[in-house]
């Protein structure tokens, strides 16, 4: 998998991360996670080959769950974090609301 930009990619010891530096790594390997879901689920969606799916599937679900680690640990360390979540995903509810979608994605 490409690596993103890291400036301690391969470097230990020289010094330690400061917490913003921290929480910038963290969303990098949330952003890491993420798109090795989106690997794994496409190369179980392009085959035919039924072990290979199943590996392949359980394999991105295996990454959601570090996902979800990284979210969990970024909520803790800041403190407004959930805060900003909550108001992303209140604003999709109005606008799925004033689809009338019930957030289903398709008109009732």
């Amino acid at each position: 998998m490409p690596e993103f930009v890291n400036p301690f990619s391969g470097v230990v010891g020289v010094r330690k991360m400061d917490e913003r530096e921290l929480t910038r790594a963290l969303r990098l390997s949330l952003a890491a996670e993420e798109e090795a879901i989106h690997l794994y689920e496409a190369l179980a969606d392009a085959t035919d080959n039924a072990l290979a799916k199943a590996v392949l599937q359980d394999i991105a679900n295996e990454e959601k769950v570090h996902a979800g680690e990284f979210q969990r640990l970024l909520n803790i360390l800041l403190a407004d974090e959930e805060k900003w979540l909550a108001e992303g995903a209140e604003e999709v509810d109005d606008i799925a609301e004033g689809l009338g979608s019930g957030g289903s994605g398709k008109e009732t």
